[in-house]
């Protein structure tokens, strides 16, 4: 269990597998940004800045903030270590594991996950945030900590009335009318993502991919990362290299319940390019 040391707008967590830079470096989430040695950003409409302290992460929140959203968001209640200890001891896993060591896999806002997924299809890290910063700016609310100008995240019905004109400063060509697509679908079904969630992850990926522009890698990246689906597989590029370590193709039961997490192991380490070079 870990532990909590309560300081004036301050959480220090400790006695866990957490890693502020990992989480936010690893792919999973676009919009906390490197600031004054952590990161700050925006989720659930709330702002946040987190560091890695000497003791473990420090949050600078309120104890209520802490209890009734970010304990939630960052996992805390999941014992990542003994999922870790669980997977397979090949050496490719085993190492992966050890590189993203303090990864956790947040419980992000459904909507925001899967549109930040619609844009990330064919695209890079950096011009993913790119749009997503645009895309906030625009049609998102300011919010503020300490003097920075912070913008939420746009909901969907916002987003429903846009048209693909509306959206052309995000500069994200083709993405646009699947977004507002999205965007529709999901402001006409008020409880669409509670549907999703309590369906089984293949009936689940099944009725997603039924969305315009959203196909299996889309899919299982929003399972993954906006329904907290654990055993949703993510391939992509760097999986797929990465994959040359297990055979060439990936069986997601090999890493049983918690694929999904053995996933972003994985492809962070993959992707940090130590993996090639260290199994070479």
């Amino acid at each position: 269990m870990y532990k909590i040391n309560t300081f004036d707008n301050r959480i220090e967590i400790s006695g866990i597998d957490f890693d502020i830079r990992h989480i936010c470096d690893c792919g999973q989430c676009f919009r906390f940004l490197p600031f004054e040695g952590g990161y700050l950003g925006v989720a659930y409409g709330r702002p946040i800045y987190m560091e890695n302290s000497s003791d473990g992460v420090s949050l600078h929140c309120s104890q209520s903030e802490f209890d009734t959203v970010w304990k939630d968001f960052f996992d805390l209640d999941t014992d990542y270590a003994a999922i870790a200890q669980a997977l397979p001891k090949d050496g490719f896993t085993s190492a992966a594991v050890e590189f993203g060591r303090g990864l956790r896999i947040l419980r992000q806002e459904p909507w925001e996950a899967l549109c930040s997924f619609i844009i990330s299809q064919c695209n890079n890290i950096p011009r993913i945030q790119s749009i997503i910063d645009r895309l906030c700016r625009l049609f998102g609310e300011e919010t503020e900590w300490r003097g920075q100008t912070l913008y939420t995240f746009p909901s969907a019905e916002r987003l429903a009335q846009c048209t693909a004109e509306d959206l052309a400063p995000l500069r994200c060509g083709y993405r646009a009318p699947y977004i507002i697509s999205a965007a529709k679908t999901v402001a006409a079904c008020g409880s669409y993502f509670e549907e999703l969630a309590d369906l089984p992850t293949p009936e689940a990926r099944k009725k997603i991919m039924e969305l315009e522009g959203v196909g299996p890698k889309v899919a299982d990246c929003f399972l993954l990362f906006g329904l907290h689906k654990l055993d949703a597989f993510p391939v992509d590029t760097w999986m797929k290299k990465a994959a040359v370590y297990y055979g060439g193709k990936f069986d997601p039961s090999l890493f049983g319940e918690y694929a999904g997490i053995a996933q972003q192991y994985i492809f962070y380490y993959a992707r940090s390019g130590k993996g090639t070079q260290e199994q070479s």
